[in-house]
């Protein structure tokens, strides 16, 4: 399905302002939507005779008028003549009768879309009349709202452009609702809002109260109850405001918007929705902390293990046998490959790691540890991406192994050669060759067969932690090549 900037693209000549206005009335149409108990369709001419829908919208609050996809179709002005009387007249026009449609009863209004001194698009309000209502105060300030905001969007003054919100999420009708008179007094508050406020400290009514110092005198932080106070003062004086998180003295946490009433330019007060966010940041500021202390574990296990690395290394220096120190020296390079991968693990929000970067960091400390008995270099190719923390130490350890084991078996001491380390990634797999171009395997090589404890490790790590496979071959032109695939997919 095309998008509305798709729709009025291909189908339209209108500027990039009105296309841009166009978008803002689409991110505030649910509120129009939910508040007016009815569906919105967004049309735009063609010609004198045909209207194409760019965008719908349902209402959370009653029944559609409107259960198909109506977004791409056409009509035509004899079938929906106040598209054309909202362009001709500019204003708000309604159908004396209602229409059924789909076997529903149907009351359909159009509100034109103004921007600047233009009609730039038509929208379409259609009430599904099927469910009988019984006026309350709350569907009573529900609609009165609406009216005021599709006669602002008729005016051209909503939505207006607003600063980037300090939040990225906004309340909704449903969340709750409260009116204000002219000066700031509360004429309704929907039982939703009542709560938010109870739960600030509010014991009583809203009605009647000023609600900019009554929200002022129940946050806690003096910066920020100023600034949600002064946004409710802003929006009485008929300047958009933008969403704002903020802490009661008790606890608890609660969005706010502030939107002026202004139709046909009159003051006609404001609605502040507000919904009570106290659970979803008591739930964040525990994923924060045990975020952080997975983060601390990870930083301290780092530096125990460059503990032990740094213990062994002394351990080596006091050794005269040549077997010992190297068996201390592949210690040493095992720990620091873990190590590696755990500093990076500690430095990570999301338990999944940079094996590129993890790669590029042990590569240095393989060819140092191979400078002083062959002059191998050894380089990578391709990327291997981001990984799970359950998949990276044992991967980082088996190319480690690998490439040690090249060092070691492939060239003879003083020879010049090099290791490559290629990865290739797709959605399913990852693909890790590392070749070398040395002497090639012995006759009569077999992998599950030979006693190396790097590639028994090898086996171990790739059967067990990676459930993947491994081979190894001589190369057509000279020199072996190990073959690991490891599988991704079913992997976070």
């Amino acid at each position: 399905m095309s998008t509305l900037t798709d729709l009025l693209a291909e189908h339209t000549k209108l500027s990039g302002a009105a296309v841009d206005h166009l978008q803002l009335v689409v991110a505030e149409w649910q509120l129009l939507s939910d508040l007016s108990f009815a569906d919105f369709l967004m049309y735009v001419p063609l010609d004198d005779h045909k209207f194409l829908c760019v965008a719908q919208a349902r209402p959370t609050t009653a029944p559609t008028a409107h259960p198909e996809d109506v977004v791409g179709s056409e009509v035509d002005a004899e079938e929906h003549p106040q598209l054309r009387r909202a362009i001709d007249e500019q204003r708000i026009c309604r159908e004396e009768d209602p229409r059924w449609h789909l076997g529903v009863p149907v009351r359909r209004e159009t509100i034109p879309v103004r921007l600047g001194t233009q009609v730039i698009a038509v929208l379409s309000r259609s009430t599904n009349l099927a469910v009988p209502r019984v006026p309350s105060p709350l569907e009573i300030s529900y609609l009165g709202s609406a009216a005021d905001l599709c006669q602002m969007i008729a005016d051209g003054t909503f939505p207006a452009p607003e600063p980037s919100p300090d939040v990225h999420t906004s309340p909704r009708v449903g969340d709750g609702l409260i009116r204000l008179d002219p000066s700031g007094a509360v004429v309704f508050a929907s039982p939703n809002a009542l709560s938010a406020y109870h739960r600030m400290g509010h014991a009583s009514d809203l009605v009647g109260v000023h609600l900019a110092p009554l929200t002022r005198s129940l946050i806690g932080d003096p910066f920020d109850a100023t600034e949600v106070a002064q946004r409710i003062r802003q929006a009485l004086d008929g300047q958009p405001s933008m969403r704002m998180e903020a802490e009661s003295r008790r606890g608890a946490a609660v969005l706010f918007r502030s939107l002026p009433l202004r139709p046909r330019g009159q003051a006609a007060g404001a609605i502040v929705l507000c919904r009570d966010v106290t659970e979803v940041r008591r739930r964040d500021r525990a994923l924060m902390s045990k975020d952080a202390t997975i983060r601390e574990i990870h930083h301290r296990v780092k530096n125990n293990l460059q503990t032990v690395a740094a213990l062994l290394r002394l351990q080596s220096r006091r050794l005269t046998n040549p077997e010992a120190k190297e068996a201390l020296a592949e210690s040493v390079r095992r720990v620091t490959s873990i190590a590696l991968v755990h500093e990076t693990l500690s430095m990570s929000v999301d338990e999944r790691v940079d094996l590129d970067d993890v790669v590029d960091k042990v590569i240095p400390m393989m060819s140092d540890v191979a400078v002083t008995e062959t002059q191998v270099k050894v380089r990578r190719e391709g990327g291997f991406g981001v990984v799970p923390a359950e998949i990276a130490t044992p991967l980082v350890m088996v190319l480690t192994e690998l490439v040690q084991n090249a060092f070691e078996h492939a060239y003879a001491p003083g020879q010049r050669g090099e290791v490559v380390v290629h990865s290739e990634r797709s959605a399913k797999w990852l693909d890790v060759t590392v070749s070398d171009d040395g002497k090639g395997l012995p006759p009569g090589f077999s992998l599950e067969r030979t006693d190396r404890l790097g590639l028994q490790i090898v086996r171990t790590l790739v059967d067990s932690e990676l459930r993947g496979s491994l081979s190894l071959r001589r190369r057509p032109r000279g020199g072996t090549e190990a073959v690991l695939r490891v599988p991704l997919r079913g992997r976070r």
